[in-house]
Order: structure tokens, then C-alpha cells, then sequence
């Protein structure tokens, strides 16, 4: 497959050579074979010229979640990599939200075999314990040769101290990455929404802030004691950037990451019942989504993750109460989060992270392997049920001012422009 990128703007803060020039790009068999300012279209070529063309090195989310095995009615994960590929991602970590959860390597192996031969590259992250009930630890080592990424009870707090310490202790053997979802369930108790003025005045019940703050201080003494490497996933509150800013000057091995929406949106949105709006961490109050957004700025928090989790609509149109939590993300990620910040700090958070979860990164320089996303960071629009390519259409973005367009990525000698 060759294609031409004509006159694209780059935009590649690290590379300072090219960065923000505008150049031709050519992309012969998957490899990036020519950069220069006027570039010659071999035949047979596919020539590809867009409004405002910008491309930049492909973009990672830490957190996706599809359906598939378990769970197809939410998300397969063909149409879920279709997706993934649509809004510019080229890689994606895919959460054990399926059942059965991907507990052993031949479960690991399955998903990375479904995922064979797209743009967008699948790297399954392993269930940490068995069945993910929190009673015993998985097989971690064999999930990690067969080519798991990370550890994690999808959504579920790891409620035994003692698990944790033994996981983190047995994962420094081999590099393991253990993640903590950060939720005290006790203290969650039934809440559904995030307790404060406006659950109050709608009648929710609340979830206070300090069941995630407990639950990450609790962690962050068990990794010191330990050693190795723990991952936070989407932290909500002010005091849980604050605790991981602390962890972070003592030189602890601690990463966490944020939810694109608990940037963009508070705990004022719930006031019409939306379900579309309930996740798990719940939406929080506007001081929370501020210190979020600086933790994002400083470097406290590493990752900003779409957390897209499909949701079928018998799931959704019920009561508040009874509904699951989860939204969509991925569609809504690139123009939720180029509203929030600059277009250089946008691209550095969505091309960031694989480091942590050792995935080669790539390179924009001749003779690598072509992994670009291409897309347009100009033009507002209003988020429609027409945007989402998702199977299940439960995203919160709906009706939201987004800006910029993504036009899709090359990567693995595909493409889905």
C-alpha cells in the first residue's frame, strides 16, 4: 500500500526539525520512505489531500473497553478497532471488561488474535486475580508472555491489602504492571453520583470524594513498602492529585491517568437524570475537574485516557440508580480534549504512555515504520448521534461543543482514511 501525504502540517513537539513544517509525506509498504517539501507521486498511489491536513505521530489510549468475548451486543472488537482507528488512535489497551475476564494466556492470546491485521494494534491488559473476584492472584507471569500489558480488576477495588502487596511484590520479577482501581466500596457504599451540593439537591446518593483518596493512600503505603510499579487508572478528585504529586516526590514508581470527561464535564450535568452521564469515578465538581487539568499541566498526571466503555441501551434507559456505568470516548477524545487545551500539549497527551506499558513507540523520520494520525484541529462543531461508529451509543459528548476533526491513522500497513 502506498500513499502520499500531501502538504500536511506536522505536528511532532519532539521532533524540533519538522515540527509545525508543512511537508509531503511518502508511505511505501508501511514505511515512511520520503519527507521533503515537494514529493513525487510514484504510480499506482493513492494521493491523499484534506482541508487543513495536520498529521502527527499516532495516537494511545491507556483505557478502552469493547464487549467481545461476552459482551458482542456492546462492542465486537472488529467494529471496536474500526472505531479506535476513526478517532486517530493507533494503539489501544483494552480493559478486561468481558466475560469470561481474560484471567489465563490462552484468554490473552484470543483477543490479540482478534485484533490481528487492523490499523489500530490491540495490547490486552490481563485480569489480576482469578474471575477477577480479588481472591487469588491470575496466572501474571503467563499472561505477560503471551503478551498482557498490565494487571487490572476492571472497575473493582482490590479490598485486601495483602493481595496488593503480594501482586506488587511478585510482578517486580518479571516488570509487571499492577493496577489499583482507586474506590473504597465500603465507604462507596449504594452511591451512584458524587456527594456534594448537587446530589443532595437531586435526591442521589453520594460518593465522596474520600472513597477514592482513601483507597490511593492506602496503595501508595503498600508501593512503598513493596516496590515495583502500580497504576492508577482515572483518578477524579483534587485530593487524589495532590496524594500522587506527594508519592511522586518521594520517588515511588507510581503513574495514574484521568478520564477525558472528568476534565470536560462536573456533577452539574446530572441535574436532568442524563444516564449517559454516570461513570465510575463519578463526575466530580468543577474544582475537581480544574486540579485535574492541572495535574494534566504539570506532569502529576501521566495519561489522559478516553475510558470508552460501550454500554447496550437496556443497560441505559432505565432509572439513575439502576443504570451501569460507562460512556463512550473514543470518537468524542481528540475534540473534548483540543477544547481543553493547546493543540502541542493535545497531541503530546494523546501520543504519550507507551513507555509504561513497553510498546515500542514510533518514529516520524524516514526509514521508520509509517504509525501517523491524520487530522484537521480547526473547525467547532456539536457532538451528534451521527459521530458515534461505536455499536452501542452511549456517549455523554452528545449535544457537547467539540473542536477539530480526525481523519483516520496509517499504522501497520493499513489505513482508515
Amino acid at each position: 500500500m502506498n500513499i502520499l501525504l500531501k502538504s500536511a502540517k506536522i505536528v511532532c513537539p519532539e521532533n524540533k526539525e519538522l515540527h509545525l513544517k508543512k511537508r509531503d509525506i511518502l508511505i511505501k509498504k508501511g514505511i515512511i520512505e520520503k519527507i521533503g517539501a515537494s514529493v513525487e507521486a510514484p504510480s499506482n498511489s493513492k494521493v491523499v489531500e484534506k482541508d487543513n491536513l495536520h498529521v502527527s505521530l499516532g495516537w494511545f489510549d491507556s483505557s478502552v473497553s469493547f464487549g467481545e468475548p461476552g459482551f458482542e451486543e456492546r462492542e465486537t472488537i472488529a467494529n471496536g478497532l474500526f472505531t479506535a482507528g476513526k478517532s486517530g488512535f493507533t494503539d489501544i489497551v483494552l480493559n478486561p471488561n468481558t466475560h469470561p475476564v481474560p484471567d489465563t494466556s490462552s484468554d490473552v492470546v484470543f483477543l490479540k488474535e482478534r485484533g490481528q491485521g487492523k490499523a489500530t494494534k490491540v495490547h490486552p491488559v490481563g485480569s489480576l486475580t482469578t474471575n477477577s473476584d480479588g481472591e487469588a492472584l491470575a496466572e501474571l507471569f503467563d499472561m505477560k508472555n503471551a503478551g498482557a500489558v498490565a494487571f487490572y480488576d476492571f472497575k473493582k477495588q482490590i479490598s485486601n491489602p495483602n493481595l496488593l502487596k503480594i501482586a506488587l511484590l511478585y510482578a517486580q520479577n518479571f516488570d509487571g504492571l499492577v493496577y489499583s482501581f482507586p474506590q473504597d466500596g465500603d465507604i462507596k457504599g449504594k452511591g451512584v453520583a458524587h456527594e456534594g451540593e448537587v446530589s443532595t439537591k437531586l435526591g442521589l446518593k453520594g460518593i465522596p470524594a474520600l472513597s477514592e483518596e482513601l483507597q490511593i493512600a492506602r496503595d501508595l503505603f503498600v508501593l512503598e513498602y513493596t516496590g515495583g510499579k502500580l497504576h492508577i487508572p482515572t483518578i477524579s478528585s483534587a485530593g487524589s492529585v495532590k496524594l500522587i504529586a506527594d508519592a511522586k516526590k518521594k520517588g515511588l514508581d507510581v503513574t495514574c491517568s484521568v478520564a477525558v470527561h472528568n476534565l470536560f464535564f462536573s456533577d452539574e450535568t446530572l441535574v436532568g437524570f442524563d444516564t449517559h452521564f454516570k461513570v465510575s469515578p463519578p463526575l466530580r465538581t468543577k474544582t475537581d475537574s480544574k486540579a485535574l487539568i492541572k495535574g494534566v499541566k504539570n506532569g502529576t498526571i501521566d495519561f489522559v485516557t478516553s475510558d470508552h466503555i460501550p454500554m447496550d441501551i437496556e443497560h441505559k434507559r432505565v432509572e439513575f440508580d439502576n443504570a451501569k456505568s460507562g460512556s463512550l470516548g473514543l470518537e468524542s477524545a481528540f475534540g473534548s480534549l483540543n477544547t481543553i487545551f493547546e493543540l502541542d500539549e493535545t497531541i503530546t497527551l494523546l501520543t504519550k504512555g507507551r513507555e509504561r506499558y513497553q510498546i515500542d513507540s514510533p518514529k516520524l523520520e524516514e526509514g521508520a515504520k509509517a504509525c501517523l494520525t491524520l487530522f484537521n484541529p480547526d473547525g467547532e462543531y456539536t457532538f451528534d448521534t451521527k459521530h458515534i461508529l461505536s455499536t452501542s451509543k452511549n456517549s455523554m459528548f452528545v449535544g457537547a461543543e467539540l473542536k477539530g476533526k480526525v481523519y483516520g491513522v496509517i499504522n501497520n500497513n493499513q489505513s482508515t482514511l
